[in-house]
């Protein structure tokens, strides 16, 4: 039998991390037919099939397991030991694979690129993702999610931003309607409620002085986001619950009004996270420090 590259038992860990082709190829920085080539030339030469593949779903077979079973340990100490040799570089190199929501990904993008900046030899995969996971078992070096997200397993690093919940309206329909003093006068008007990515119905919360409230108010009209919601406050389809960062140019230009102001207080915002038990490798050492400096220009 020919031998085998590491490159290509590399892929097979990949497309068994992933289940996807083109996630795996992502990551690898191939494209999915280069990647799937791959894969079907080394199981010819082995003999046997280690995927079975639908065009919508990649499984590992019962070969595959065994085989990935014996290589991965392997796999996993030659790549601790190219880290190793990557710690005595100048500049850190390869491949930073990070998950976020898509608010995240917008307010980190601009340290992901200054950091690509300062370190040239390193590639980053930002992949935004509604839903929470888990950043190990998918192959992930670390996350950016609100603060009171993250696992309490993870080291977290916050940016330094606090951000807020904030319920808004049209000038019109308030005159119409009136201005809430409390969250129970909520029940009284028409509030657009937003269905978040993992399906669930975002609950409006409030703080004040001690005390919390959650509701799920009343509304006629459920809408795919928070950020559509506010469109549909801007056509003044009634109040919304939106993040203040977004709503700002609104507010400003007083296309929307606040209100309950007194029971929306800010509270910590994004924080980047990765494994406690886990040495971070050279490249998210370094984009941990870089996103420290950024958090202290800030």
């Amino acid at each position: 039998m020919a031998d085998l590259a590491l490159t290509e038992l590399t892929a097979l860990g990949a497309v068994a991390t992933h289940r996807s082709f083109r996630a795996a190829a992502a990551e690898l920085g191939l494209s999915p037919s280069s990647l799937s080539h791959m894969v079907a030339s080394l199981e010819r030469r082995l003999g046997v099939r280690l995927f079975n593949r639908t065009t919508r779903s990649v499984a590992v077979t019962e070969a595959g397991e065994q085989f990935l079973a014996r290589i991965q340990p392997a796999l996993r100490e030659i790549a601790e030991a190219v880290e190793t040799v990557n710690r005595f570089r100048d500049t850190p190199a390869g491949l930073l694979r990070l998950n976020s929501s898509e608010g995240g990904s917008a307010r980190i993008l601009p340290v992901v690129l200054d950091f690509m900046a300062a370190c040239p030899e390193m590639r980053v995969d930002l992949v935004t993702e509604g839903r929470m996971i888990d950043i190990v078992a998918a192959g992930f070096d670390a996350g950016i999610r609100l603060a009171e997200a993250v696992p309490q397993d993870m080291v977290s690093v916050p940016l330094g931003i606090d951000e807020a919940m904030i319920v808004v309206g049209a000038p019109g329909y308030l005159e119409a309607r009136g201005v809430p003093q409390a969250p129970a006068d909520l029940f009284g008007h028409d509030c657009i409620r937003a269905r978040l990515p993992s399906g669930t119905i975002l609950r409006w919360e409030f703080e004040r002085q001690g005390e919390e409230i959650r509701i799920d108010p009343p509304g006629r009209l459920t809408i795919g986001s928070p950020e559509l919601s506010q469109q549909a406050a801007l056509a003044g389809a009634g109040l919304a619950f939106v993040s203040g960062r977004t709503a700002t140019a609104d507010l400003e230009s007083g296309r929307l009004r606040q209100v309950l102001a007194d029971w929306t207080p800010p509270f910590p915002g994004l924080c980047l996270y990765y494994p406690r038990q886990r040495l971070p490798s050279a490249g998210l050492r370094a984009f941990i420090d870089h996103f420290q400096r950024a958090r202290t220009r800030r």
